[in-house]
């Protein structure tokens, strides 16, 4: 850890909301909302956000990132400021969703960069980089699952809702509840006093609006896709081995300390730091965890 924060600098970071634009464009058939900052010239990351979040949660580690890199972060359809259709007019799979990341990228002619991933950015964004394994430059992780033994204890009750969803709405009743919302990002941290409401409230507020339980509903669901896919990603981790960063909070209830170290059984040289934080880490750890990005991202190869 040490030597990674020293590759930076051990103060405050050089940062910029200068060049942060905010952005519409029609894609899939949806309008697709997207932040973007940096300079075009630069390097890009893409920045794929979790459940029930947005592009917003990476708003104060954008402007860390955008004085040496370019920057994009969008929000899902169904989620933020993107358009939120019906089921019967989108299909809400994980599959869908990143295609249409992926199309989205393709319009703003992102033909190379690092992949952010972050609870549902993992599952959207190894889709997108299986579709195009020539686009990935780097592999950022921060709780985001692919492994078995990662699964926290809440996903016994979750398997009980694929089975039979009528049957189990409690569950979720929970997934969309404001305290479920809450607890994803306090649980477990021994600070939560480091936590702002706003970021429940708003999730919440976005979890409340007409359409969105069919929707989050139909995203639960599917989300058995990824745990069946795990032994895919991890094939496909060992067969392209990206150059790969895991950030993990300690405390995540949802997605677990294992769930991280699995990551070296199939990617020996990837760097692996545990924070003191929770499963959104960046609510707690924000410049930790900038320092350790910027400095991955400094010593890729050009």
């Amino acid at each position: 850890m040490a030597a990674a924060l020293a590759a930076v600098g051990p103060g405050p970071q050089p940062s910029t909301s200068a060049t942060t634009t905010y952005h519409q464009r029609r894609v899939d058939g949806v309008s697709v909302f997207y932040r973007e900052a940096g300079p075009k010239d630069a390097p890009t990351i893409v920045l794929l956000h979790g459940y029930p979040s947005s592009s917003r949660m990476y708003d104060g580690l954008i402007p860390l990132l955008a004085v040496r890199y370019h920057v994009i972060a969008p929000d899902y359809p169904g989620f933020g400021h993107s358009e939120a259709p019906p089921p019967s007019s989108y299909a809400y799979t994980f599959d869908h969703l990143a295609r249409t990341m992926g199309g989205l990228l393709d319009q703003l002619g992102v033909e190379r960069c690092i992949f952010y991933l972050q609870d549902y950015g993992g599952p959207v964004g190894f889709r997108m980089m299986i579709a195009r394994p020539d686009r990935v430059r780097a592999l950022i992780v921060q709780n985001a699952n692919a492994y078995d033994e990662g699964l926290g204890a809440k996903w016994t009750g979750i398997a009980s809702f694929w089975r039979d969803p009528a049957g189990h709405q409690d569950q979720l009743d929970a997934f969309m509840s404001l305290d479920g919302a809450r607890l994803r990002h306090v649980a477990g941290s021994p600070n939560p006093e480091r936590y702002s409401p706003d970021a429940w409230t708003d999730e919440f507020a976005m979890l409340s609006r007409p359409g969105a339980r069919e929707i989050q509903g139909a995203l639960l669901y599917d989300y058995q896709t990824n745990v069946a896919a795990y032994p895919a990603w991890q094939a496909w981790l060992r067969a392209q081995r990206p150059r790969t960063l895991v950030l993990w909070g300690r405390y995540d209830p949802s997605f677990t300390v294992p769930g991280a170290e699995a990551y070296r059984r199939d990617l020996p040289e990837a760097e692996l730091h545990l924070l003191d934080a929770g499963h959104f880490a960046l609510d707690e750890r924000l410049d930790e965890a900038a320092v350790l990005v910027l400095g991955f991202m400094d010593r890729l190869p050009h």
